[in-house]
């Protein structure tokens, strides 16, 4: 008996990091009795399943489960939950799940207020037409100020919160009135049963058991069990193997109707088939207009990585693409280098992406990589009118050739405590930054800048974390490309240039940059048998230098008595013998010394 579709609620839970989303998406899962506490024993965040998520603590990919809720106007309800990560570098698993619900759960912490991304998630959630009821999380802890979060939800957001709701995830006190807001203040979807199957393509993974899992939202019409469908935007036709749910396991059933929120397999090898946003139909009563869908994620940031051993390079493509199976966000293509050989170029959604993949690429598949500097893309407009789009630093045309470069710009808002409020504008000056807005919320600055994002992508929020104790919050969109006065920096080391730790910097900044990245390779490069020079040069004017003094072998110490000039022509020899080892000497960069060089900062 398919349940009826005025008893159905699809919501997400949004909320900055750490405010409390999956622990309290555990506690609806427990108290609805989808798993029993046996199953749930020594295990929190039931829906963070990847080792990384549990250790850090943060959700990456957005979660689905069904769970059955007995109302106390006596009706059984089917509640979709969604649950999203916080962070801006997944802010397109966000919005997709959004785009599958008709509501949402504000979770906010009542001990720390509205942080950035809480704006940022909240603000995508209106976007999309939801209503939204406000929870206050963490009332159980001593710093708790829920009256004064309240006002704060009313101030900056912009929403009643009156009614909301006071919780502690933790301890499960007040969950029970969050699931009857659910049922009450949230609209049930809407959808014809009777009408051709439309469906919205949510998300889609790769399992080794069943190939291809496709998550989907049912508008209209039924999916069922061997009907044959076809997606839209693939041009690609399928017949089902299984039809289900998740009630956090996979459950098969007979149909999903209109409103529902389930999976299907239908022996789909790849995960780039089935691009998230495309509408799927009936393929003998297929729908005229496919739904908007979502813009596909734009990396914006890009970096290489390459295998320390060379031979491990097949084993690095093959991790990527089982790793691209699961994430259609990131993208590589090949690259060579002449300092680190053959590796991948990269794009990332930001810098915790990349962190991400770098470490799951070492982690689940066993790699040791070296990666380069972080760059964005830039656009150069050419003298004879074409635009190319540059990935690499090492690419740059020659500057003859070029008549500007456009950088991409972001807009960030800074939530920070009053007193690191000076630290956080110096921050953003240094950076380049134009402050567009200043104002209070409570005790809070929430600052607006205009930054240049290769300014960011470096350690930018490594930073402001640190200057505000960790408790300034950072969220950020793209705005547009500017021109930009910009250099290519590139590091000569021993005469040869380094590719790996090339970059693109601003012309006012490169001698600084270039001094410290020179004088934190003389610390890092251990002593050769002959002096190592370190160049910075920007074209073929150099701007800094330093030198690793060589290992001497003391040639004279068996030569005692004599005459003076023995000792003369020992020497003479030793430096010969240098001069030549310099010309054909290689020197060897370790690691280490890559990854610190990059994290360098003037």
């Amino acid at each position: 008996m398919p349940t009826p579709i005025e008893n159905i609620r699809n919501f997400s839970i949004v909320a900055h990091i750490d405010h409390g989303k999956s622990t309290l998406a555990d506690r609806l899962i427990q108290l609805t009795g989808a798993m029993d506490a046996r199953e749930m024993a020594g295990k929190e965040q039931v829906l963070d399943n990847m080792d990384i998520e549990r250790e850090r603590g943060i959700t990456i990919k957005a979660q689905t489960v069904r769970l059955n809720y007995k109302a106390k106007n006596g009706q059984t309800y089917v509640l979709n939950l969604i649950d999203t990560p916080g962070h801006v570098d997944f802010a397109y698993e966000v919005n997709r799940s959004l785009a599958a619900c008709e509501g949402s759960l504000l979770v906010v912490d009542a001990s720390q207020g509205v942080e950035a991304q809480t704006l940022a998630n909240v603000y995508q959630a209106i976007n999309n037409n939801h209503e939204i009821v406000p929870v206050l999380n963490k009332i159980d802890l001593p710093a708790a100020e829920p009256e004064k979060v309240k006002a704060q939800i009313e101030e900056v957001i912009g929403i009643d919160a009156s009614g909301a709701i006071g919780i502690s995830a933790k301890t499960g006190e007040g969950v029970a009135d969050v699931l009857e807001a659910i049922v009450e203040k949230l609209p049930a979807p809407k959808g014809d049963r009777n009408a051709p199957l439309k469906a919205l393509l949510v998300d889609s993974w790769y399992d080794a058991y069943l190939g291809v899992v496709v998550l989907v939202r049912i508008i209209d019409g039924t999916m069922k069990k061997n009907q044959r469908i076809r997606m839209m935007g693939a041009k690609a036709a399928y017949d089902l193997d299984r039809v289900g749910v998740i009630n956090p396991k996979k459950v098969e059933v007979d149909e999903l109707g209109p409103g529902e929120i389930g999976f299907f397999t239908a022996s789909i090898k790849e995960v780039a088939d089935t691009r998230v946003g495309d509408t799927i139909t009936d393929d003998r009563k297929p729908i005229e207009h496919a739904l908007p869908g979502f813009r596909p994620a734009q990396p914006v940031v890009f970096c290489g990585l390459f295998p320390v051993d060379a031979a491990d390079f097949e084993s690095l493509r093959s991790a990527m693409s089982k790793l691209r199976l699961n994430d259609a966000s990131f993208s590589f293509e090949m690259e060579t280098s002449a300092a680190l050989g053959f590796g991948f170029r990269c794009g990332f959604l930001g810098l915790l992406h990349l962190e991400i993949i770098q470490e799951r690429l070492s982690r689940e598949f066993d790699l040791e990589l070296i990666a380069t500097a972080p760059s964005v893309i830039y656009e150069i407009r050419q003298i004879d009118g074409s635009v190319i789009e540059l990935h690499n630093p090492v690419d740059m045309p020659d500057v003859i050739k070029i008549e500007e470069i456009q950088e991409p710009w972001i807009k960030a808002t800074i939530l920070t405590p009053d007193e690191y409020l000076g630290s956080v504008i110096k921050l953003c000056q240094d950076r380049r930054g134009n402050q567009k807005n200043l104002a209070y919320v409570g005790t809070r600055a929430m600052v607006e800048y205009e930054l240049p994002l290769n300014e960011v992508v470096f350690d930018f929020y490594d930073r402001l974390k640190s200057i505000s104790k960790g408790y300034a919050s950072f969220d950020y969109k793209m705005e547009d490309r500017r021109p930009g006065d910009l250099v290519r920096l590139s590091i000569l080391v021993n005469n040869e240039p380094v590719d790996a730790l090339a970059m693109l910097v601003h012309r006012t900044r490169a001698e600084q940059r270039g001094r410290a990245m020179c004088e934190k390779l003389k610390e890092l490069i251990p002593p050769h048998m002959f002096q190592v020079p370190i160049q910075a040069a920007i074209g073929g004017k150099v701007i800094a230098r330093e030198t690793v003094r060589a290992l001497r072998k003391d040639v004279t110490a068996k030569c005692y008595g004599g005459d003076a000039t023995r000792k003369r022509k020992l020497l003479d020899k030793q430096k010969e013998g240098k001069k030549k080892m310099r010309q054909y000497g290689k020197v060897d960069i370790p690691q280490e010394a890559f990854i610190a060089a990059l994290k360098v900062d003037g």
